[in-house]
C-alpha cells in the first residue's frame, strides 16, 4: 500500500467514506448491488483504500431498516483489517452481517487532536428518540479555532466535556441546531459550520431518518472525491476507494469547497452553503499523503509526483558519469526519483528495501524511532558501493529518518557521495489544520531559518548536519508548476509562515513568540483569553 512513512515524516489525521444506495427507502424491501450483497459491506473496502491516511483506528456507522438498531456504529483501535477481522473470516462474516445496511459512513485515523483509545475513533454517533436527531459523523481535519469553541461550551457552569478534542466539539454543535425544531434542514447544519469553524474539515454525516451529508470546507483544504451511478453514491477522502469498487475515472468528481451534497428521500443534491473566496487544498496531499492512484482536484497524485523529480533533475550540479545513480526512499518518493532519473538520463535504482513489518514507530518515544527506522530500510551495497548517489525524498521534517538513512547507506551501502534531493520546499513551520507536523522547535529546517528561502551556505550546513554531501529543497514556484494548480489555491503556511485562516496565523505567530517547544495541540490547549480577544 502506498502511504506515508509513518517513522519521520508528517501524519495525516484521517480518511473518511460514504456510500448509498439510492432509491431504497422508504417502503419496500432494501435495494442491493448486483451481487446481491448489502452496500455498506463495501465499506471497509473503501476504508482499506485510505489506510494510508490513519492508522490508529477504523470504524463504520450504517442505516438500515432491518436491524435492530437504525443506526449501528462498530469502531475500535487497530488498522481495518485488524477492527473488520479480517485474520478470521467467519468473525468477519457475522460482523458484516450485523452491519448490513443501505447507507454507510467511516472513518481511519491518526490522532492530531486526543488520544489514542477507543473514545477518539469514529464516527461518533449521538441517539435520540427523534430519528432526524439521532446521528452519526466523521470528519478529517482540524479546528484552528476548537479551543475557542470550547471554552464557549464551558462558559456555561452547568455543561462538561468527556474527551479533549474537536470531534466533540462538532459533535455538540450538531446537537445544538438540532435541539429546536422537528425537522431542520441540512444545509442549516453546513452554514453553521461555516459560521463557526476556523479550519479544515471534510466530513460525512448519516441520521436516523436516513438522512445524509458529505461536506467540504469553503477553502477545500481537505480532498473529498464522489461518484454516483445506476442507484449507487460514494464519496471518499480520496478517488482511489471510489475506483476500486466500480466507479470509472470518468465518473469521480472533486466535491467544490463550500459546497455540501445531501441526500434526502433516496436522491441527492449538491448545494452551496459557503462562498469561497480563495482556496487552501493542502500541497502535501500531492507530495506525500494522497495514494499515488489517486486524483484530486483533477490533478493526477502520480503525475505530480513524477512533476516534482522533474523540477529536482533541472536544479541538479554533480557529475553525471556512469557511477551516478537515483534512489528513492520507499514507498513516497519512488515517483519523483523515477521523474527525476529519467530527465537526467541516469538509472534509477531500489538501493533501500523497506521492511514493511517493523511496526508503527511514531507512537513511540524519539530513541524508539530512530531504532525503528535503522530497522525499516536495508541498504544493498551491491547497488550503491562506489556510486554517487543522489537520495530523493519527498520531505524532511523532523530528519530522525534521514541521518539514519545517510548513516546506514554510508554503514552499509558504501557509496562514494550522498546527496539528499528533497521533492519539496523546506518545512519551517507547523500546521494547524490536521497534520501532525510536529513543534517549532522539531522541525528541522526551522532550526535554521524562518525564511522559505534556502541559501547554498545554509543547505550545505544542514547537508553537514545529516551527514551527507550536499542537500537540495525544491523551491515553492517548482513546487506549484508541478502541481499545476495556481499558488494563491494551495495552501502553504508550512513552508511559508503565512496561515490562510486567522486562527491558524495566530497559532503560529504565539508558537514563534515563545511557545516553540510546544506541541501544535498544546499550543491550541493554552491560547485562551489572550489569544481569543487578539482576533476580536
Amino acid at each position: 500500500m502506498d502511504g506515508p512513512d509513518l517513522e519521520d515524516g508528517p501524519r495525516e489525521e484521517c480518511g473518511v467514506v460514504a456510500i448509498y444506495q439510492l432509491g431504497a427507502l422508504p417502503g419496500g424491501a432494501e435495494s442491493r448491488l448486483r451481487d446481491g450483497q448489502p452496500v455498506t459491506r463495501l465499506l471497509p473496502q473503501m476504508l482499506l483504500d485510505v489506510q494510508n491516511r490513519g492508522q490508529l483506528s477504523a470504524g463504520v456507522t450504517v442505516f438500515s431498516l432491518h436491524q435492530r438498531r437504525l443506526l449501528s456504529t462498530h469502531k475500535a483501535v487497530g488498522t481495518v483489517s485488524e477492527v473488520f477481522e479480517h485474520q478470521d473470516p467467519e468473525t468477519a462474516e457475522r460482523l458484516l452481517r450485523m452491519l448490513d445496511g443501505v447507507a454507510g459512513i467511516g472513518h481511519v485515523r491518526y490522532a492530531t487532536c486526543g488520544t489514542e483509545d477507543w473514545d477518539y475513533a469514529q464516527p461518533f454517533e449521538r441517539p435520540h428518540i427523534k430519528r432526524q436527531k439521532w446521528f452519526a459523523f466523521a470528519f478529517n481535519g482540524q479546528l484552528a479555532n476548537y479551543k475557542e469553541l470550547e471554552s464557549q461550551i464551558l462558559s456555561d457552569p452547568t455543561n462538561s466535556l468527556a474527551l479533549r478534542t474537536d470531534t466533540e466539539v462538532i459533535l455538540h454543535l450538531i446537537s445544538q441546531i438540532l435541539s429546536g425544531a422537528d425537522h431542520v434542514p441540512l444545509v442549516a447544519i453546513c452554514k453553521a459550520f461555516a459560521e463557526k469553524f476556523d479550519g479544515a474539515y471534510s466530513l460525512v454525516y448519516l441520521d436516523a431518518s436516513g438522512r445524509m451529508m458529505v461536506v467540504r470546507d469553503p477553502l477545500g483544504f481537505k480532498p473529498l472525491c464522489y461518484a454516483a451511478d445506476q442507484g449507487l453514491f460514494a464519496a471518499a477522502s480520496e478517488s482511489v476507494a471510489l475506483l476500486n469498487i466500480g466507479f470509472s475515472p470518468d465518473q469521480i468528481r472533486s466535491l467544490e469547497p463550500g459546497c455540501a451534497i445531501l441526500i434526502e428521500d433516496g436522491t441527492w443534491r449538491i448545494e452551496r452553503y459557503s462562498t469561497s473566496p480563495r482556496r487552501a487544498h493542502c500541497f502535501f496531499e500531492w507530495v506525500y499523503f494522497s495514494n499515488v492512484a489517486s486524483t484530486l482536484d483533477g490533478r493526477s497524485v502520480y503525475l505530480v509526483r513524477k512533476a516534482l523529480g522533474e523540477e529536482l533533475a533541472k536544479l541538479e550540479t554533480v557529475p553525471l558519469d556512469e557511477d551516478t545513480i537515483v534512489v528513492p526512499v520507499p514507498d513516497t518518493s519512488k515517483a519523483a526519483a523515477d521523474g527525476m532519473a529519467y530527465k537526467l538520463g541516469v538509472p534509477c535504482l531500489e538501493g533501500l528495501i523497506r521492511n514493511r513489518y517493523t511496526g508503527r514507530t511514531f507512537i513511540e518515544g524519539s530513541n524508539r524511532r530512530e531504532f525503528r527506522a535503522r530497522l525499516k530500510y536495508t541498504p544493498l551495497r551491491e547497488v550503491l558501493e562506489g556510486k554517487r548517489v543522489l537520495l530523493v525524498e519527498d520531505s524532511i521534517v523532523r530528519s530522525t529518518t534521514m541521518r539514519v538513512l545517510v548513516q546506514r547507506l554510508r554503514e552499509v551501502g558504501r557509496p562514494k557521495e550522498i546527496h539528499v534531493r528533497v521533492a519539496s520546499p523546506a518545512i519551517i513551520a507547523p500546521c494547524f489544520y490536521g497534520i501532525d507536523m510536529s513543534t517549532v522547535q522539531e522541525l528541522f529546517a526551522a532550526r535554521y531559518t524562518s525564511s522559505p528561502e534556502i541559501s547554498e551556505a545554509l543547505a550545505a550546513e544542514m547537508a553537514r548536519d545529516l551527514g551527507a554531501d550536499s542537500l537540495r529543497y525544491l523551491s515553492i514556484e517548482a513546487l506549484v508548476r508541478a502541481i499545476g494548480l495556481p499558488g494563491q489555491d494551495l495552501c502553504q503556511a508550512c513552508i511559508t509562515g503565512r496561515y490562510p485562516t486567522p486562527w491558524g496565523q495566530l497559532l503560529y505567530d504565539l508558537a514563534r513568540q515563545g511557545w516553540s517547544g510546544q506541541q501544535p495541540g498544546r499550543i491550541l490547549e493554552t491560547a485562551r483569553d489572550g489569544a481569543f480577544s487578539a482576533l476580536r
